[in-house]
């Protein structure tokens, strides 16, 4: 009971401790082995830390009550083989203690050393622990069920937990001592019972076991030698028989009458019978004979058996003798007049000794429950103060709120009022100085500058998103007013809503489900990943996904193959080194692991492109291939970057996407169009009507797959269903965010403000929510087929295309060359060249 209440009571203190010390909102647990691992996995989340009293640990470790349970708790139990339930008259109390520690044990993480359960009821503190009889004798009942067992085997049985007729001269010899030390109850030295049983009879049971393998190999050898004679019998007999027939068919035939000749047939067959009876009255001989043996055999062991019981019953004889002469000894001891003295004060003596013994027990009880006491009223204490310390901090945050609320009010008060009534120009008015100090209060983003007030924070917007994006840009002030209120948009959306919570509950439930055996597609899979992986999670699910799709290709490279890919585009001339050096620092300028020269993704990300440029000469390196490493390598290390990108340039996008041409991009430009008209047939009439070339916009969301296109939350969604599905996902969101602003396109009535508009439309979309259900939903059917159908119709349009084109290049070239007029011409390419 007490080993139970201190589970219960330490795993409270861990839960309290670890809920103060986590985040308000996010009360989800992730998996500790599943923390992101690539650039993120170093930004810790946002937490609201409280210090721990460390006063407090001390004062519960010396309070702690230590208890030593005897017997295996917990997971190493759990791997042990179950073991023999003893009978329901035997069954003692510390196996069902020893139970009910392995079912608490899985409650607390950590050593279970140094404690030993007490278990003390009613007012005079028994002590119910088993006894060294009790155990003496359920490990005899166990004991002889084993070799009982092992009797109908046909096994020399015994009926006691070791074998007297086994065991050498000189260990039989303390016999007498191990009967009688099993009287003391007090004893806690180890009796000769539990060292016979530990030693002897494990010696006793190898031997027997030895002994049964090798007499079944025997019989089993017996058995074929007789069936070998038997054969060989047969044979003979055969053999006889033939020869026999072909003597008298050769030779007696010829001058033998037909009756002799028959009644020597007869004495022939009565011959053979008769020889067949002989055999059969050997074999039946061989084996009475054997039976006999086997008879001697178990007389023997019969026998072996009456000796040992007489030398058991001799030793209890002795044992019976001497406490009869002990007995005698005390009767005549209290029949003496010195003994009559004596007795009261032994007998009073030993009353008091026991009662002694009672107190200690009692004392020591007392001890161990007023330690539990206090240490629950210590636990307690801290576990109201932090309450209290949380109730104080909100109360803070609370006035804090509420005062910046009421400055906010009355500063929009005064604006409004000015507005409504001006009094001076507009050079002059004081709106205008109202109107600077709000744009500057609401631009503010949080920063570690003011630690003093860190405490009473509300923790609204802050400077980078757990992604390492900027989520206010610094220069355009319209634009950071316009990203300040996206950001407050997604945050109310996350706090508002707790999908987030139950979507972590369904992964932990997921990935628990695959802890002993691989991850595979299925419908709950991809469910799970269309509504968003975790950020605790994304990490490793990324890199499934990845070596999903390019297992084909590991399985045929060599080891260490991206780190000698690397060390050659390092050591060798690499054409597209210098291009790459140029990008680096734009690629993501406005995430800080890659807005500096001495960033950690900058060099990540010039490994990861030198190395695939090295793998695939004809692409060597193409803008946009650093975004989607860039976005790669925020949760992948650098090899699983390198097989991120193999994945989408090599297994996803059709070839030429990425070449100079950028054919593949091309003609998904044009399929995109085709679904528009077919998806979206009202957008792509009014697009068409004011002649506007969406395709200017789109291209790039192909090209990378949205990076720098919409928000990081929605942007790293996009990827997980990317990651998984292929490419069939880019044109279900790009199809899904016309469908998401249909309406207020269709309000737009000239193509100059269509055509700014779509500049920066995806980004007003913050509700992941519905996109996800747009795109997953309100799109369907969407097949795959349809797609490569009319990729392949519209690539070999786009290849005639581009093959006119060539011919009137051709055509031009020879013209200039004739005419005299057009050869000051030269072309952008032939200048560059």
């Amino acid at each position: 009971m007490t080993y139970w209440l201190q589970e219960l009571q330490q795993k409270r203190w861990e839960y309290c401790n670890n809920l103060d010390a986590a985040k308000r909102d996010s009360r989800t647990s992730p998996t500790p082995s599943d923390f992101s691992k690539g650039l993120v996995a170093k930004d810790s989340p946002d937490l609201s830390i409280l210090s721990q009293n460390a006063s407090a640990e001390r004062a519960r470790n010396i309070l702690a009550v230590e208890t030593s349970p005897t017997d295996l708790v917990g997971e190493q139990a759990a791997s042990q083989p179950a073991p023999v339930q003893p009978s329901a008259i035997n069954f003692s109390l510390k196996q069902w203690s020893t139970e009910l520690k392995n079912s608490m044990s899985s409650l607390r993480k950590g050593n279970n050393e140094n404690r030993r359960s007490v278990f003390y009821t009613s007012e005079e503190w028994e002590l119910l622990d088993a006894t060294p009889k009790d155990l003496e004798d359920s490990m005899a009942l166990e004991e002889k069920r084993k070799h009982l067992a092992e009797g109908n085997k046909g096994l020399t049985s015994s009926a006691f937990p070791f074998d007297f007729g086994r065991i050498p001269q000189k260990t039989r010899r303390p016999l007498k001592d191990m009967i009688g030390s099993s009287k003391n109850r007090n004893s806690s030295d180890s009796s000769p019972t539990e060292w016979y049983s530990g030693n002897g009879n494990k010696l006793v049971s190898e031997l027997q076991l030895k002994y049964q393998s090798q007499q079944e190999e025997l019989e089993k050898l017996k058995k074929d030698l007789l069936s070998q004679k038997e054969l060989v019998r047969l044979l003979q007999q055969t053999v006889r028989s033939s020869q026999y027939d072909k003597y008298f068919a050769s030779r007696l035939c010829e001058g033998v009458p037909k009756d002799k000749l028959e009644l020597l047939h007869q004495k022939d067959d009565q011959i053979l019978g008769l020889n067949n009876q002989l055999e059969k009255l050997n074999l039946e001989k061989d084996s009475l004979q054997q039976e006999v043996k086997n008879l001697k055999c178990k007389v023997g062991e019969l026998n072996e058996q009456l000796g040992m019981l007489m030398e058991t019953i001799q030793a209890k004889d002795e044992v019976i003798m001497k406490l009869s002469r002990q007995l005698s000894e005390c009767e005549d001891n209290s029949s003496s007049p010195s003994g009559s003295v004596n007795s009261p004060v032994a007998t009073c003596v030993n009353k008091e000794l026991q009662e002694l013994d009672r107190l200690k027990d009692s004392l020591q009880g007392y001890k161990t429950q007023n330690k539990f006491l206090n240490k629950e009223i210590l636990e307690l204490s801290a576990l109201r103060r932090n309450a209290e310390a949380r109730e104080r901090e909100w109360q803070a945050k609370y006035t804090s709120l509420e005062a910046k609320l009421c400055q906010i009010e009355s500063k929009y008060l005064i604006l409004l009022q000015e507005v409504k009534t001006p009094v001076c120009s507009e050079e002059q008015s004081p709106a205008r100085e109202v109107i600077t100090q709000l744009l500057e209060d609401a631009l503010k983003a949080e920063t570690s500058e003011q630690p003093e007030q860190a405490f009473f924070k509300p923790h609204l917007v802050s400077e980078y998103d757990i992604y390492g994006f900027q989520t206010v840009p610094e220069d355009d002030e319209e634009e950071k007013l316009v990203a300040k209120s996206r950001a407050l948009d997604l945050r109310s959306l996350s706090l508002s809503e707790n999908r987030e919570i139950s979507t972590g509950v369904k992964w932990e439930n997921y990935l628990a489900s695959t802890m002993n055996r691989e991850m595979m597609r299925c419908a709950e899979l991809k469910n799970l990943i269309r509504s968003g992986i975790p950020h605790e999670h994304r990490s490793k699910v990324w890199k499934w996904c990845v070596n999903l799709h390019v297992k084909k290709f590991k399985d045929s490279t060599v080891p260490e193959y991206f780190q000698t890919l690397l060390q050659s585009a390092l050591e060798k001339q690499n054409p597209a080194s210098k291009q790459i050096e140029l990008d680096l620092l734009r690629t993501l300028p406005n995430n800080k692991h890659y807005s500096s020269p001495t960033s950690e993704g900058i060099q990540k990300l010039r490994n990861v492109l030198l190395a695939f440029s090295w793998r695939n000469p004809d692409i060597g390196y193409c803008q946009g291939l650093n975004r989607l490493v860039a976005i790669a390598l925020l949760y992948l290390e650098q090899e699983d970057a390198f097989w991120c990108l193999v994945t989408i340039v090599e297994v996803f996008m059709p070839r030429d996407y990425y070449t100079k041409t950028l054919l593949g991009s091309q003609v998904d430009q044009r399929v995109f169009k085709d679904l528009m008209s077919e998806k979206l047939p009202r957008l792509h009439a009014h697009f068409e009507q004011y002649k506007v070339d969406y395709t200017l916009i789109t291209f790039n969301w192909f090209l990378v797959v949205f990076v720098d296109s919409v928000v990081s939350d929605i942007l790293f969604k996009i990827w997980d269903s990317f990651l998984y599905e292929g490419p069939k996902v880019i044109f279900r969101f790009a199809l899904a965010f016309f469908k998401y602003k249909e309406e207020e396109i269709l309000k737009l009535q000239d193509s100059m403000s269509i055509f700014k508009y779509l500049r920066y439309f995806t980004r007003t979309v913050v509700d992941a929510r519905k996109l996800t259900g747009i795109a997953f939903g309100d799109l369907n059917p969407f097949p795959l087929r349809q797609i490569r159908n009319r990729r392949t119709y519209h690539l070999e349009k786009v290849r005639l295309e581009l093959n006119e084109l060539e011919a009137i290049r051709e055509d031009f070239l020879r013209e200039r060359e004739t005419c005299v007029e057009k050869r000051d011409l030269i072309s952008d390419d032939e200048e560059d060249s």
